[in-house]
Protein backbone atom coordinates (compact mmCIF):
# COMPACT_ATOMS: atom_id res chain seq x y z
CA UNK A 1 0.00 0.00 0.00
CA UNK A 2 1.02 3.80 -0.72
CA UNK A 3 1.16 6.10 1.89
CA UNK A 4 1.60 9.54 1.52
CA UNK A 5 2.65 12.41 4.12
CA UNK A 6 1.18 15.81 4.16
CA UNK A 7 3.09 18.30 6.27
CA UNK A 8 1.22 21.80 7.27
CA UNK A 9 1.67 24.55 9.53
CA UNK A 10 -1.26 25.56 12.05
CA UNK A 11 -1.02 28.87 13.62
CA UNK A 12 -2.39 29.57 17.38
CA UNK A 13 -3.06 33.28 18.52
CA UNK A 14 -2.96 32.31 22.00
CA UNK A 15 -1.89 29.25 24.66
CA UNK A 16 -3.61 26.27 23.98
CA UNK A 17 -4.41 22.56 25.13
CA UNK A 18 -4.94 19.85 22.86
CA UNK A 19 -6.81 16.79 23.98
CA UNK A 20 -4.13 13.86 24.68
CA UNK A 21 -1.39 16.84 24.80
CA UNK A 22 -0.57 17.39 28.30
CA UNK A 23 0.01 20.58 29.42
CA UNK A 24 -0.52 24.11 27.84
CA UNK A 25 1.23 25.05 25.01
CA UNK A 26 2.75 28.29 24.09
CA UNK A 27 0.95 30.57 21.08
CA UNK A 28 2.91 30.19 17.90
CA UNK A 29 3.85 28.01 14.47
CA UNK A 30 3.04 24.51 15.15
CA UNK A 31 3.61 21.42 12.45
CA UNK A 32 1.25 19.10 11.70
CA UNK A 33 1.60 15.98 9.47
CA UNK A 34 -0.92 13.72 7.55
CA UNK A 35 -0.63 10.10 6.78
CA UNK A 36 -2.83 8.64 3.94
CA UNK A 37 -2.92 5.37 2.19
CA UNK A 38 -4.10 4.79 -1.51
CA UNK A 39 -7.21 2.76 -1.17
CA UNK A 40 -6.43 0.42 -3.96
CA UNK A 41 -9.06 -0.64 -6.77
CA UNK A 42 -10.77 2.37 -7.63
CA UNK A 43 -11.00 3.96 -11.26
CA UNK A 44 -9.75 6.95 -9.75
CA UNK A 45 -7.03 8.57 -6.92
CA UNK A 46 -8.71 8.13 -3.39
CA UNK A 47 -6.35 8.72 -0.64
CA UNK A 48 -8.17 7.42 3.19
CA UNK A 49 -5.99 9.44 6.75
CA UNK A 50 -4.42 7.13 8.80
CA UNK A 51 -3.11 9.37 11.01
CA UNK A 52 -2.30 13.40 12.28
CA UNK A 53 0.39 13.87 14.41
CA UNK A 54 1.22 17.67 16.20
CA UNK A 55 4.54 18.33 16.81
CA UNK A 56 5.02 20.43 20.14
CA UNK A 57 7.79 22.17 21.71
CA UNK A 58 8.79 21.22 25.37
CA UNK A 59 9.70 23.97 28.13
CA UNK A 60 13.61 22.35 27.77
CA UNK A 61 13.57 22.77 23.84
CA UNK A 62 12.93 19.27 22.84
CA UNK A 63 10.13 18.31 20.37
CA UNK A 64 7.89 15.84 20.90
CA UNK A 65 5.45 14.32 18.29
CA UNK A 66 1.86 13.52 19.43
CA UNK A 67 -0.90 11.80 17.36
CA UNK A 68 -4.50 13.56 17.85
CA UNK A 69 -7.80 13.23 16.35
CA UNK A 70 -7.96 15.67 13.87
CA UNK A 71 -11.42 17.08 15.14
CA UNK A 72 -9.56 17.57 18.27
CA UNK A 73 -6.97 19.96 16.28
CA UNK A 74 -9.92 21.97 14.38
CA UNK A 75 -11.65 22.17 17.76
CA UNK A 76 -9.15 24.17 19.50
CA UNK A 77 -8.06 26.34 16.19
CA UNK A 78 -11.34 27.59 16.49
CA UNK A 79 -11.25 28.31 20.46
CA UNK A 80 -8.26 29.89 19.88
CA UNK A 81 -10.00 32.05 17.05
CA UNK A 82 -13.09 32.65 19.47
CA UNK A 83 -10.53 34.15 22.30
CA UNK A 84 -10.74 38.00 22.22
CA UNK A 85 -7.44 39.98 21.78
CA UNK A 86 -5.65 41.86 24.64
CA UNK A 87 -7.00 45.56 24.97
CA UNK A 88 -4.03 47.63 23.15
CA UNK A 89 -3.99 45.53 20.19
Amino acid sequence: MQTRTTRTTVTFAHPFRLKGVDGIHPAGDYAVDTDEDLIDGLSFLSWRRVATMIFVRRSDGATEMHRLDPGDLDAALRRDGEVPAPPGV
